[in-house]
């Protein structure tokens, strides 16, 4: 099992992650303001962080905990597919994976911000 914080990942997914956290979603520019410089609860995060073959919206190599942001493009069957087989090779990796709609998160940031505790304890 790689011990590296990113797992093999190529030199063009660090690019991809570049222009990813330039284009943070709003969804995802609140929570990375919670998650930021050590916030919730010390544990450190990254943003659009390179991980294996992928790229996960927030990650935490401490608690080895990704967190997605899922938008309606997720509700796609295509996609869930495509979600739920990610999800497995990156548990497979030893991460947890956990997901929140957009709207979750700009309705009640508060809930998802305890839901992420209960991983990190």
């Amino acid at each position: 099992m790689a011990t590296d914080m990113f797992f093999g990942a190529q030199p063009v997914l660090f690019e991809q992650a570049k222009q990813l956290r330039e284009a943070m979603t709003p969804a995802e520019l609140l929570l990375w303001e919670q998650l930021r410089q050590n916030k919730l609860d010390g544990f450190r995060f990254k943003a659009q962080h390179p991980i294996a073959y992928f790229i996960a919206d927030f990650y935490c190599h401490k608690a080895r905990l990704i967190i997605e942001v899922d938008g309606g493009v997720h509700d796609v069957p295509e996609q869930i597919e495509y979600d739920k087989n990610r999800t497995y090779l990156l548990n497979e990796l030893g991460l947890t994976v956990i997901r929140f709609r957009n709207a979750s998160i700009l309705t009640d940031i508060n809930q998802v911000l305890t839901t992420i505790r209960s991983y990190l304890s």
